[in-house]
């Protein structure tokens, strides 16, 4: 009787921190979209679109960034540095005119 007694108890130990794991988890939320495949599709088309934008908004930001530190470093006139960014200016106007 006692060893059903402890083997009840730790039953119910295992079940307990079965239940705060897979309340940790969200598991509640997972089979719920699993039970509900469209609202799982619109949940990862919206978060899908919103990565999308943020990355383009994100690269634009970045290129407007590095266009304008480009343009400082050509109007300060640094020896080297200047030189290299004219010369890939130079290159990259030839390949534009070559695809014309």
């Amino acid at each position: 009787m006692a060893n059903n007694n402890q083997l009840i108890s730790l039953l119910n130990k295992k079940i307990d921190d079965m239940s705060l794991k897979m309340e940790k988890m969200k598991f509640v939320d997972y089979v719920y979209f699993l039970e509900h495949p469209r609202k799982m599709l619109w949940a990862n088309f919206v978060g899908g679109l919103a990565r999308g934008f943020g990355i383009a908004i994100g690269f634009t930001l970045l290129g407007a960034i590095a266009i304008y530190i480009l343009n400082k470093i050509v109007q300060i006139n640094l020896p080297y540095i200047g030189q290299f960014i004219s010369d890939v200016v130079d290159i990259v106007q030839k390949s534009q005119r070559n695809v014309r």
